[in-house]
């Protein structure tokens, strides 16, 4: 694989040419007598990535053309790189109500609009199939899909201000994240997707990574997530102190990612990417089952599919890893390119393990992860 050096990237151009921003302060009466629709979780998270440029070249929910092209080949209708169509979903109840500008509310405030230009009714079975290589409703992906309206709505849309949560120091558009960028002067950014605290095995990847590249985007999701995931305040605590302790500050920059989770593993992978190059990275990871969940994919389904297209047309450069662990005999993190010994060999711990022993308020060991996370996480444990 030939890696690009600082001396030859900069920062890239947004997917489309231009970063979308659709981000602007409601007006006095301004939603008085429009019709409302109430958005999910998830939809309020799409509406952020779309709104703030997240997810360029997209300004509204996508239409049936665009949604149909998405989930049958992984692209646009123009033929733009776009692996999950990202639509609103309601009841016909609902649908019959949404017409021309509709206002988006979230506990019935006001927090966006759309322009209602097309309604469609989806084939769900096939987007599951499409999207996620399943139907099972037991995928958490395909369960949010089938439990979610019939209809999907169509649209470009407007954001009143950027939600910044609960983590407002870390809360960043993909605008801003590039301006520290270049005021940091990286010429070249490794985006690092998680769901997950950062073990050690991640800061080997992660820290390999900063050889090659000038700067480090940690890149946390934030959004919803499975109810067993860590939840994420605990996380991004965890991130600061990994952070505070063994990364170099001036290399590295800790911003949430606002996104749902779909647990789409490889269509989801290019998604994670492409949104990434949205915010200024030039390069991303992609190791083991990127965005999996249970056993509906390959270990590396997730980097053999980024072959469907060109390096231009991604326009980030992706870094494969392959699975990390810690080596008792080689006394180190390694991979299967690097040890030579079996499983025997290597510390391997199990998610249900992990969350026993914190549960337990028992150390893990610190092969696996820093003593730091390993308390912010046994204090997390603690109060569930």
């Amino acid at each position: 694989m030939t890696i690009l050096t600082s001396d030859t990237l900069t920062l890239p151009a947004p997917l489309g040419g231009s970063l979308v921003n659709r981000v602007r302060h409601l007006q006095p009466g301004e939603t008085a007598g429009l019709p409302t629709l109430e958005l999910s979780d998830r939809a309020y998270a799409d509406l952020e990535m779309i709104a703030t440029g997240a997810y360029s070249p997209l300004s509204g929910f996508l239409g049936e053309a665009d949604y149909r092209s998405a989930v049958s080949g992984m692209r646009l209708a123009d033929g733009t790189p776009w692996s999950i169509p990202i639509t609103l979903m309601v009841s016909r109840e609902e649908a019959g109500q949404a017409r021309g500008t509709v206002a988006l509310t979230r506990a019935g405030q006001p927090v966006g609009l759309i322009e209602v230009s097309e309604q469609y009714t989806p084939d769900k079975a096939v987007e599951a199939q499409e999207v996620y290589r399943t139907t099972d409703p037991a995928h958490p992906g395909v369960a949010a899909l089938m439990s979610a309206g019939e209809v999907y709505l169509a649209g470009e849309v407007t954001l009143f201000d950027v939600p910044r949560g609960a983590f407002p120091a870390h809360h960043r558009t993909p605008a801003e994240v590039r301006s520290v960028i270049e005021a940091r002067g990286w010429r070249s950014t490794v985006a690092f997707q998680t769901r997950n605290p950062i073990h050690r095995a991640h800061e080997y990847l992660q820290k390999v990574a900063l050889e090659l590249v000038d700067g480090l985007l940690l890149h946390p999701l934030v959004g919803s997530t499975k109810g067993d995931d860590v939840p994420a305040d605990v996380r991004v605590k965890a991130y600061e102190v990994l952070l505070d302790k063994y990364y170099p500050a001036s290399r590295t920059l800790l911003s949430v990612y606002p996104a749902a989770m779909r647990y789409a593993g490889p269509r989801e992978a290019i998604l994670h990417a492409l949104s990434r190059r949205n915010y200024g990275a030039t390069h991303f990871i992609v190791g083991r089952d990127h965005a999996g969940v249970g056993s509906y994919y390959g270990t590396y389904d997730a980097q053999e599919i980024f072959s469907a297209f060109t390096a231009q047309e991604l326009g980030i450069q992706i870094l494969k890893f392959e699975h990390t662990f810690y080596c008792k005999t080689c006394g180190q993190l390694v991979s299967p390119r690097t040890c030579p010994h079996d499983g025997s060999h290597h510390l391997v711990l199990s998610g249900t393990k992990v969350r026993e022993l914190l549960r337990a308020g028992e150390d893990l060991p610190a092969e696996f992860t820093r003593p730091e996370v390993a308390e912010v996480l046994r204090e997390g444990y603690s109060r569930q």
